[in-house]
Protein backbone atom coordinates (compact mmCIF):
# COMPACT_ATOMS: atom_id res chain seq x y z
CA UNK A 1 0.00 0.00 0.00
CA UNK A 2 1.26 3.59 -1.05
CA UNK A 3 0.76 5.71 2.26
CA UNK A 4 0.42 8.87 0.47
CA UNK A 5 -3.17 10.35 1.71
CA UNK A 6 -4.54 9.84 -1.62
CA UNK A 7 -3.67 6.14 -2.02
CA UNK A 8 -5.30 4.43 -4.96
CA UNK A 9 -7.11 7.37 -6.44
CA UNK A 10 -5.31 8.25 -9.04
CA UNK A 11 -6.72 7.99 -12.15
CA UNK A 12 -9.95 7.50 -10.40
CA UNK A 13 -13.31 9.17 -11.69
CA UNK A 14 -14.70 10.90 -8.30
CA UNK A 15 -18.12 12.81 -8.48
CA UNK A 16 -18.50 15.74 -5.89
CA UNK A 17 -21.59 17.29 -5.41
CA UNK A 18 -22.00 21.13 -3.92
CA UNK A 19 -18.84 21.62 -5.44
CA UNK A 20 -19.41 25.33 -6.25
CA UNK A 21 -19.68 26.12 -2.60
CA UNK A 22 -16.89 26.50 -0.10
CA UNK A 23 -16.38 22.88 1.51
CA UNK A 24 -17.32 21.20 -1.66
CA UNK A 25 -14.68 22.85 -3.72
CA UNK A 26 -12.37 22.28 -1.39
CA UNK A 27 -13.21 18.34 -1.65
CA UNK A 28 -13.20 18.56 -5.69
CA UNK A 29 -9.45 20.78 -4.97
CA UNK A 30 -8.53 17.76 -3.01
CA UNK A 31 -9.63 14.87 -4.79
CA UNK A 32 -7.48 16.50 -7.83
CA UNK A 33 -4.46 16.68 -5.99
CA UNK A 34 -4.52 13.04 -5.15
CA UNK A 35 -4.81 12.14 -9.00
CA UNK A 36 -8.53 11.80 -9.50
CA UNK A 37 -11.22 12.84 -12.20
CA UNK A 38 -13.05 15.09 -10.86
CA UNK A 39 -16.76 15.52 -11.96
CA UNK A 40 -17.77 18.78 -9.76
CA UNK A 41 -21.40 18.86 -9.36
CA UNK A 42 -23.79 21.93 -8.30
CA UNK A 43 -27.04 23.46 -9.13
CA UNK A 44 -25.32 26.79 -10.07
CA UNK A 45 -23.70 25.19 -13.29
CA UNK A 46 -21.39 28.48 -13.85
CA UNK A 47 -19.91 28.40 -10.37
CA UNK A 48 -18.69 24.59 -11.06
CA UNK A 49 -17.55 25.39 -14.75
CA UNK A 50 -15.00 27.62 -12.86
CA UNK A 51 -13.87 25.14 -10.17
CA UNK A 52 -13.31 22.48 -12.86
CA UNK A 53 -11.15 25.60 -14.43
CA UNK A 54 -8.88 25.82 -11.54
CA UNK A 55 -8.39 22.12 -11.24
CA UNK A 56 -5.03 20.41 -11.30
CA UNK A 57 -4.58 17.16 -13.75
CA UNK A 58 -7.90 16.15 -15.68
CA UNK A 59 -9.35 15.68 -17.40
CA UNK A 60 -12.25 16.63 -15.17
CA UNK A 61 -15.77 17.54 -15.66
CA UNK A 62 -18.46 20.64 -14.65
CA UNK A 63 -22.15 19.59 -14.20
CA UNK A 64 -24.95 21.65 -13.28
CA UNK A 65 -28.26 19.91 -12.19
CA UNK A 66 -30.94 19.89 -8.99
CA UNK A 67 -30.82 16.72 -6.97
CA UNK A 68 -33.87 17.07 -6.30
CA UNK A 69 -34.69 15.67 -9.55
CA UNK A 70 -34.10 12.05 -8.67
CA UNK A 71 -34.62 11.09 -12.51
CA UNK A 72 -31.18 12.59 -13.48
CA UNK A 73 -28.73 10.98 -10.87
CA UNK A 74 -28.25 7.86 -13.06
CA UNK A 75 -27.23 10.31 -15.58
CA UNK A 76 -24.65 12.31 -13.50
CA UNK A 77 -22.69 8.78 -12.82
CA UNK A 78 -23.01 7.85 -16.51
CA UNK A 79 -21.37 11.33 -17.72
CA UNK A 80 -19.06 10.69 -14.97
CA UNK A 81 -18.29 7.37 -16.40
CA UNK A 82 -18.57 8.24 -20.01
CA UNK A 83 -15.81 11.01 -19.51
CA UNK A 84 -13.84 9.41 -17.40
CA UNK A 85 -13.85 5.57 -18.43
CA UNK A 86 -14.76 4.29 -14.94
CA UNK A 87 -16.34 6.17 -11.72
CA UNK A 88 -15.38 5.15 -8.59
CA UNK A 89 -16.40 7.46 -5.78
CA UNK A 90 -19.32 9.80 -4.79
CA UNK A 91 -18.60 12.60 -2.51
CA UNK A 92 -22.07 13.90 -1.84
CA UNK A 93 -21.79 17.74 0.01
CA UNK A 94 -24.38 19.19 -0.97
CA UNK A 95 -27.08 20.67 1.03
CA UNK A 96 -29.36 23.49 2.08
CA UNK A 97 -30.21 24.97 5.60
CA UNK A 98 -33.02 27.08 5.96
CA UNK A 99 -32.69 29.31 9.36
CA UNK A 100 -36.06 30.45 11.30
CA UNK A 101 -35.85 31.95 14.28
CA UNK A 102 -38.05 29.17 16.22
CA UNK A 103 -40.13 26.14 15.38
CA UNK A 104 -43.35 28.21 15.20
CA UNK A 105 -41.76 30.06 12.21
CA UNK A 106 -40.56 26.61 9.84
CA UNK A 107 -43.01 26.44 7.20
CA UNK A 108 -44.12 23.23 5.10
CA UNK A 109 -42.08 24.54 1.83
CA UNK A 110 -39.04 24.91 4.66
CA UNK A 111 -39.90 21.30 5.46
CA UNK A 112 -40.05 19.62 2.31
CA UNK A 113 -36.83 21.52 0.60
CA UNK A 114 -34.81 20.65 3.04
CA UNK A 115 -35.88 17.45 3.21
CA UNK A 116 -36.02 17.21 -0.34
CA UNK A 117 -32.85 18.17 -0.86
CA UNK A 118 -30.96 17.03 1.84
CA UNK A 119 -32.42 13.83 3.13
CA UNK A 120 -34.43 12.55 -0.28
CA UNK A 121 -31.74 12.93 -2.45
CA UNK A 122 -28.86 11.58 -0.63
CA UNK A 123 -30.76 8.37 -1.12
CA UNK A 124 -31.64 7.89 -4.55
CA UNK A 125 -28.17 9.32 -5.46
CA UNK A 126 -26.48 7.12 -3.21
CA UNK A 127 -28.62 4.39 -4.55
CA UNK A 128 -27.57 5.31 -8.32
CA UNK A 129 -23.84 5.58 -7.53
CA UNK A 130 -24.21 2.05 -5.75
CA UNK A 131 -26.00 0.61 -9.07
CA UNK A 132 -23.28 2.06 -11.24
CA UNK A 133 -20.47 0.77 -8.95
CA UNK A 134 -22.22 -2.77 -8.74
CA UNK A 135 -22.06 -2.33 -12.73
CA UNK A 136 -18.89 -2.30 -12.68
CA UNK A 137 -17.44 -4.87 -10.35
CA UNK A 138 -14.61 -3.27 -8.34
CA UNK A 139 -16.87 -2.05 -5.44
CA UNK A 140 -16.60 2.02 -4.50
CA UNK A 141 -16.74 4.89 -2.28
CA UNK A 142 -19.50 6.67 -0.92
CA UNK A 143 -19.09 9.98 1.49
CA UNK A 144 -21.85 11.61 2.74
CA UNK A 145 -22.35 15.01 4.75
CA UNK A 146 -24.34 15.35 8.21
CA UNK A 147 -23.52 17.83 10.71
CA UNK A 148 -23.02 17.99 14.25
CA UNK A 149 -26.59 19.28 14.35
CA UNK A 150 -27.44 15.21 13.78
CA UNK A 151 -26.24 14.61 17.06
CA UNK A 152 -27.54 17.93 18.89
CA UNK A 153 -31.23 18.23 17.23
CA UNK A 154 -30.49 21.45 16.39
CA UNK A 155 -31.61 24.82 17.56
CA UNK A 156 -34.80 26.78 16.83
CA UNK A 157 -35.73 26.94 13.28
CA UNK A 158 -33.34 24.93 12.28
CA UNK A 159 -34.27 21.37 13.76
CA UNK A 160 -35.88 20.38 10.34
CA UNK A 161 -32.49 20.72 9.02
CA UNK A 162 -30.78 18.78 12.17
CA UNK A 163 -33.27 16.43 11.43
CA UNK A 164 -32.88 15.90 7.49
CA UNK A 165 -28.99 15.39 9.00
CA UNK A 166 -29.89 12.82 11.56
CA UNK A 167 -31.57 10.68 8.79
CA UNK A 168 -28.34 10.87 6.68
CA UNK A 169 -26.28 8.96 9.35
CA UNK A 170 -29.01 6.41 9.52
CA UNK A 171 -29.35 6.21 5.49
CA UNK A 172 -25.13 5.91 5.63
CA UNK A 173 -25.68 3.59 7.62
CA UNK A 174 -28.07 1.17 6.80
CA UNK A 175 -26.73 1.32 3.02
CA UNK A 176 -23.43 0.68 4.25
CA UNK A 177 -24.61 -2.78 5.31
CA UNK A 178 -26.86 -3.37 2.27
CA UNK A 179 -23.69 -2.59 0.17
CA UNK A 180 -21.20 -4.18 2.12
CA UNK A 181 -21.21 -7.28 -0.08
CA UNK A 182 -20.97 -5.19 -3.31
CA UNK A 183 -17.76 -4.18 -1.95
CA UNK A 184 -18.96 -0.45 -1.73
CA UNK A 185 -18.25 1.44 1.70
CA UNK A 186 -21.21 4.48 2.76
CA UNK A 187 -19.31 6.63 5.71
CA UNK A 188 -20.38 10.24 6.47
CA UNK A 189 -18.26 13.07 7.56
CA UNK A 190 -19.94 15.56 10.25
CA UNK A 191 -18.60 18.94 10.39
CA UNK A 192 -18.47 21.31 13.10
CA UNK A 193 -18.72 25.35 12.40
CA UNK A 194 -16.90 26.02 9.02
CA UNK A 195 -16.93 29.27 7.49
CA UNK A 196 -19.01 28.92 5.11
CA UNK A 197 -21.63 31.15 3.25
CA UNK A 198 -24.23 28.59 4.71
CA UNK A 199 -22.98 29.10 8.46
CA UNK A 200 -23.20 32.53 8.12
CA UNK A 201 -26.30 32.88 6.33
CA UNK A 202 -28.72 34.46 9.16
CA UNK A 203 -26.17 35.03 12.09
CA UNK A 204 -24.94 38.46 13.15
CA UNK A 205 -21.09 39.19 13.93
CA UNK A 206 -22.07 38.69 17.81
CA UNK A 207 -24.21 35.36 17.64
CA UNK A 208 -20.94 33.52 15.01
CA UNK A 209 -18.33 34.81 17.80
CA UNK A 210 -20.67 33.33 20.57
CA UNK A 211 -20.40 29.61 18.54
CA UNK A 212 -16.68 30.30 17.76
CA UNK A 213 -16.10 29.94 21.86
CA UNK A 214 -17.51 26.75 22.62
CA UNK A 215 -15.07 25.02 20.07
CA UNK A 216 -12.26 24.02 21.99
CA UNK A 217 -9.99 24.90 19.68
CA UNK A 218 -10.85 28.37 19.10
CA UNK A 219 -11.69 29.08 15.70
CA UNK A 220 -14.02 27.86 12.75
CA UNK A 221 -12.89 25.27 10.24
CA UNK A 222 -11.69 26.71 7.12
CA UNK A 223 -13.61 24.50 4.15
CA UNK A 224 -10.48 22.81 3.07
CA UNK A 225 -10.24 21.31 7.04
CA UNK A 226 -12.82 19.15 5.87
CA UNK A 227 -11.33 18.09 2.71
CA UNK A 228 -8.64 15.40 4.07
CA UNK A 229 -11.43 13.39 5.69
CA UNK A 230 -12.99 13.16 2.45
CA UNK A 231 -10.03 11.97 0.59
CA UNK A 232 -9.44 9.19 3.44
CA UNK A 233 -12.25 7.83 3.72
CA UNK A 234 -12.11 7.11 -0.47
CA UNK A 235 -8.38 6.15 -0.21
CA UNK A 236 -6.70 2.92 0.69
CA UNK A 237 -6.42 3.84 3.85
CA UNK A 238 -10.00 3.77 4.37
CA UNK A 239 -10.75 0.02 2.75
CA UNK A 240 -11.98 -1.67 6.23
CA UNK A 241 -14.42 1.45 7.35
CA UNK A 242 -18.30 1.78 6.35
CA UNK A 243 -21.26 2.90 8.33
CA UNK A 244 -18.78 5.38 10.10
CA UNK A 245 -19.82 8.82 10.79
CA UNK A 246 -16.39 10.81 11.27
CA UNK A 247 -16.58 13.57 13.82
CA UNK A 248 -14.80 17.26 12.46
CA UNK A 249 -16.04 19.98 14.49
CA UNK A 250 -12.31 21.00 16.28
CA UNK A 251 -13.87 19.70 19.75
CA UNK A 252 -17.23 21.03 19.56
CA UNK A 253 -18.68 17.83 19.43
CA UNK A 254 -17.18 14.77 21.67
CA UNK A 255 -18.43 11.29 20.94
Amino acid sequence: MSWSIGAGLEGKGVVVTGAGGGIGREVARAFAAAGALVAALDIREPLVREVVAALEGGPHLALGADLRDLAGHAGVMEAAKDRFGRVDVLAHVAGVLIRRNNVDEVTEEDWDYQHDTNLKATFFLNRAAARAFRAQGRGGRIINFTSQAWWSGGFGGSVVYAATKGGIVSLTRGLARSYAKDRITVNAVSPGAADTAMLRSGLTEEQLAAQTTQIPLGYLAAPSDLAGTVVFLASDHASYITGATINVSGGWLMY
